[in-house]
C-alpha cells in the first residue's frame, strides 16, 4: 500500500510511520519536515500536497492545532485556531483528498479522549474533537467505497512528561496500543468508526 501520513514525524506519527514503513510505502507530510510539506489550515496547501503525492491507498492525519487556555480568557479568534486547523484541516483533507485515493482507499483522522472526557483548559480541543467524531460518522454514509475512521487516544506514554499535570489519574496508553488503532483503521474494513484507544474514565 501507498500510505500518506500527515504529521508522520510527531509523537504518535513517528511510531505509526515506523510501523507501516516495514511493509508499505509511506509518505510523511509535515508542516516543516517530511517527504512533502503541508499546512492543513490552508486548502491550497492541501491541494498541492495531493498533487505532489499522487494517488494513494490510505491517508492518515495525525496533526492539527487547538489552543489550550482558561475558557474565561478565550477569544473568538482563539477558538478559530482549532476550528481552522484540527477540524477544518482534517475535513478538507477528506474533501480534497477523496479525488486522490485509489478505489477502496481510506482516511484515518485523529482526535483524543477530550471529546468524551475533557479536562480543564480544553474547551476548544474538546469541541473540535467532538465535531470530528460527528463528521466521520456522517461522511462515511457518502464516501463509499472509500472508508473513513477516526482514532481517539488518551494520554500516550511518549507524552506523559509533557501532559501529565493536565490528566491527573489517567492511565498512560502504551504506544503499541495507539499504533494498533491506526492499523485497525487502515488495514481493516470498517468505516464510520470512532476507534477509542483508552480506558473508560
Amino acid at each position: 500500500m501507498k500510505i500518506l501520513i500527515i504529521g508522520g514525524n510527531g509523537t504518535i506519527g513517528k511510531r505509526v510511520s515506523t510501523h507501516f514503513s516495514t511493509q508499505h510505502e509511506v509518505i510523511i507530510a509535515g508542516r516543516h519536515t517530511g517527504d512533502v510539506t503541508v499546512d492543513i489550515s490552508d486548502s491550497a496547501s492541501i491541494t498541492a500536497l495531493f498533487k505532489d503525492a499522487g494517488k494513494v491507498d490510505a491517508v492518515a492525519c495525525i496533526a492539527g492545532d487547538a489552543k489550550w487556555a482558561e475558557f474565561s480568557t478565550m477569544t473568538e479568534e482563539d477558538f478559530y485556531i482549532g476550528i481552522k486547523s484540527k477540524l477544518m484541516g482534517q475535513v478538507n483533507l477528506v474533501r480534497i483528498g477523496k479525488d486522490y485515493l485509489n478505489p477502496s482507499g481510506s482516511f484515518t483522522l485523529t482526535t483524543g479522549i477530550l471529546a468524551d472526557h475533557p479536562v480543564r483548559l480544553t474547551t476548544s480541543a474538546a469541541m473540535v474533537n467532538g465535531a470530528i467524531h460527528s463528521f466521520v460518522k456522517a461522511a462515511a454514509l457518502e464516501l463509499c467505497p472509500l472508508r473513513i475512521n477516526v482514532v481517539a487516544s488518551g494520554l500516550v506514554e511518549d507524552a506523559v512528561d509533557k501532559y501529565r499535570d493536565y490528566f491527573p489519574g489517567h492511565n498512560p496508553i502504551p504506544m503499541a496500543k495507539v499504533v494498533n488503532g491506526y492499523v485497525k483503521s487502515i488495514l481493516g474494513h470498517n468505516t464510520g468508526q470512532i476507534i477509542r484507544m483508552y480506558d473508560n474514565c
